[in-house]
């Protein structure tokens, strides 16, 4: 670690792994649901606890994406932190409208609207909390003696995010007018730019981790970000078919969605390339495992099963089922969970001093986990075609659909354990580091 004031990330990640044990919870409350065991449903309806568990996922990715930047960007600027204090004052601050619209949710305060339920008013708090973060990260680009291309397309990922969550506050009483603003927030976050993010922490652990040329690496980082705007924006359309916009969206989002997982093949192949070159003989084992876990599972989740039914002659039959719940929980966990356990992975020694990284509890939490997550998507997938099967072709009602497949769900739950046995070891090692050393700079 180079500056005192990345050690504010640690409390980031420590958030982050408190969001992420929350969220496992009320992942568990859904699964036992669909089985029939459904004995909270009277504390914690299915519908909250689907929105708990789906903004919990939003909120921890978030603490995560915001502890890498406070980690990352003193270092590619060469400065310290602008203000610890005021970073410290943000991260108190997203925490607590974090909790305030989780316990809102139980007591049915939120908007209703899917991805989007925290209230208005909330909305305009995480608005200023944001800005703040971004203020932070840009003036110590701003300040800092040398500019990256890291740091700049992570910085633009990061502001580009905070605009892009504007049109989700857009107020109208047309359910196809509040649709269509809602996923200028859902899917350009996580198909736009989420993805520079995304690219620009791939670049910066695998210049640290590799030890090829920062140059070479970069260069491949452009590539990607060609990539993202190149499908990601007009690949929107994919998620416009059938909600009453015009049918020229079927063409725009088949063909553009279709050009999506270019961006996630490209990472891939870049992670694998720079491995290959520089990769074989790093300290941090672990870290470098999850970066490649990153970009490989991301292309599986986000980009191939995602194409699977991007096409609107496929998706009219899968639209809604769990079909793509398969999807999305497979692409979360690629494209960005794994992203940040990698930049904890690799950050955690140099916070604590603490050299616990290439350890039989390290690589059990990294082969379980995604094994897990692997067969997670699997039961998921075999319950959604069974669903289109019958609820689509076969024409027969949606709840007597959910009574049929229950069965499906056991084995869902028992991956989940499985995923969850891996998570415990993360969690467990995160413990283990133990508290940074030192104190942070004022």
């Amino acid at each position: 670690m180079k500056y005192q004031s990345q050690k504010v990330a640690y409390w980031f990640f420590a958030t982050c792994m408190l969001l992420f044990s929350l969220q496992i919870v009320y992942g568990f409350i859904m699964g036992f649901a669909h089985m029939g065991m459904d004995g909270l449903h009277d504390i914690i309806p299915f519908n909250a606890a689907r929105a708990v568990h789906t903004n919990l996922l939003v909120m921890w990715l978030l603490s995560g994406f915001m502890g890498a930047a406070y980690y990352i960007i003193p270092e590619e600027a060469d400065r310290e932190l602008l203000s610890v204090k005021w970073a410290y004052v943000q991260l108190i601050a997203f925490v607590l409208v974090g909790v305030t619209a989780i316990v809102g949710f139980h007591f049915g305060w939120w908007e209703g609207r899917k991805f989007l339920e925290i209230p208005r008013p909330l909305d305009y708090l995480v608005v200023v909390d944001v800005l703040l973060f971004v203020g932070l990260i840009g003036g110590t680009i701003w300040k800092g003696n040398r500019y990256t291309t890291t740091s700049l397309v992570l910085f633009f990922g990061l502001v580009t995010a905070a605009l892009l969550y504007l049109p989700g506050m857009i107020e109208t009483d047309n359910q196809t007018h509040d649709s269509y603003w809602r996923w200028w927030v859902v899917h350009l976050w996580v198909e736009g730019v989420w993805e520079l993010i995304m690219g620009a922490i791939l670049s910066y652990l695998l210049i640290k981790l590799t030890g090829v040329d920062r140059e070479i690496i970069e260069k491949w980082l452009y590539v990607i970000v060609g990539f993202t705007f190149l499908s990601g924006i007009l690949g929107t359309g994919h998620h416009y078919y059938y909600i009453g916009t015009p049918r020229y969206w079927l063409m725009i989002g088949g063909v553009f969605g279709a050009l999506e997982p270019l961006a996630f093949l490209g990472m891939a192949l870049y992670a694998l390339a720079m491995y290959r070159k520089g990769g074989k003989n790093v300290e941090n084992q672990t870290a470098l495992l999850w970066t490649l876990g990153t970009a490989i599972m991301s292309f599986v989740g986000a980009g191939f099963l995602g194409f699977a039914h991007t096409l609107p002659q496929v998706n009219m039959y899968t639209h809604g089922t769990l079909v793509t719940a398969m999807h999305g929980h497979l692409a979360f966990w690629g494209a960005y969970a794994c992203l940040v356990l990698a930049i904890i992975t690799y950050a955690l020694p140099k916070l604590t001093g603490r050299n616990l990284h290439d350890t039989k509890l390290n690589s059990f939490a990294f082969w379980t986990s995604n094994i897990g997550m692997i067969a997670t998507t699997v039961a998921f997938g075999i319950a959604g075609v069974a669903q289109v099967y019958l609820e689509r072709k076969m024409g027969l009602d949606f709840l007597l659909v959910q009574k049929e497949i229950e069965i499906h769900f056991l084995g869902l739950v028992l991956a989940a354990t499985l995923f969850t046995a891996g998570i415990i070891a993360y969690v467990w090692n995160f413990i283990r580091f133990g508290l940074p050393k030192g104190d942070v700079v004022k």
